[in-house]
């Protein structure tokens, strides 16, 4: 028995909550899986691991030589790579996660202009807006928007962004533009929620952080549909600035209730500390900080008014 294709196996078990999960996370026939687990029990001397109809429960011994595996396992790894020459030249795979559409629109161009750049480090990006672990999932780096909890994770600032309050120049010709946020009842707007509702949209106000609750005439659970139906003429937004800086840009949208903005909130790539930093890392924070920088450092300018007109600035 190979001990440590056994350990990788029993891992990617628990991970997929199946020996069938396992069996297509790693490509091998599902008798090889249940074979490899049992083997690892029988070398052991105890059960790891209960089957279900349904998934994969650890014993209590399991869990505990699961959580010494995950240590060896990323050890080897990091052996592996060290004897590759990772640490020599950038090589090798990254691993990326970013918010769906700041990812989209800013992180991933940046990322091809990385791979030009290091013909020998491949990347796979992953779009989410939840918060992934980055240990248990393997993550090299992730971009996050927002203050980040209290953590081992090495973060490094690269801008901000924040909340802005839109309409288009046709909507506030009909209905006017509000003064303050309570005047926000008056008008038509237009919710960014899904399933769940979202209508408590904050604001800075002269007695400090105040909240208002909108009655969405159009709800829609994605911000380029939002921004979509405020550059339509159906209502009022209230979206991250990234997300709205092109249509502000052009004049498709409109800033307003700017002196009640809350406060910007940072945007962040965040890593895990390791005693030897590979170059391809090294290489991919080297190249990515200061291009978002100059992203962020351009929404932040569209936004800035000179004279009462929107400042045009480029985001290339």
């Amino acid at each position: 028995m190979d001990r440590f294709e056994a350990m990788r196996t029993l891992v990617a078990a628990v991970d997929g909550g199946s020996l069938s999960a396992a069996s297509r996370a790693l490509n091998i026939p599902l008798p090889t899986v249940s074979r490899r687990v049992s083997d690892l029990e029988a070398m052991l001397g105890s059960q790891l691991v209960v089957r279900t109809s349904r998934k994969l429960l650890l014993t209590e011994a399991g869990t505990a030589y699961v959580a010494s595996a995950r240590r060896v396992l990323d050890e080897l790894a990091e052996a592996e790579r060290a004897a590759s020459g990772e640490y020599r030249a950038p090589r090798g795979e990254l691993l990326i996660t970013a918010p769906i559409m700041f990812g989209k629109m800013h992180v991933a161009p940046v990322i091809h202009d990385f791979l030009g750049a290091y013909p020998e480090v491949t990347v796979r990006l992953a779009l989410t807006d939840g918060v992934v672990d980055l240990v248990e999932s393997h993550v090299d780096v992730a971009v996050r928007l927002g203050k980040l909890p209290d953590s081992a994770l090495v973060a490094k600032r690269v801008g901000e962004v924040r909340w802005v309050t839109c309409a288009s120049p046709d909507y506030l010709a009909r209905r006017g533009s509000p003064s303050s946020p309570d005047e926000l009842a008056e008008h038509d707007c237009i919710a960014y929620e899904g399933l769940e509702l979202w209508r408590d949209w904050t604001f800075a106000g002269p007695r400090g952080e105040q909240t208002t609750i909108i009655r969405p005439r159009f709800s829609v659970n994605t911000a380029d549909a939002v921004i979509a139906g405020a550059a339509a003429g159906l209502g009022i937004a209230y979206i991250i600035s990234y997300q709205a800086a092109d249509s502000v840009r052009d004049g498709v949208l409109v800033p307003i209730l700017r002196d009640w903005a809350p406060p910007p909130f940072p945007v962040q790539i965040v890593h895990t500390p390791r005693p030897h930093q590979p170059l391809k890392l090294r290489a991919f924070l080297d190249f990515v900080a200061p291009r978002l920088q100059q992203r962020l450092r351009a929404i932040g300018q569209i936004y800035e008014q000179d004279d009462g007109a929107v400042v045009s600035q480029g985001l290339n």
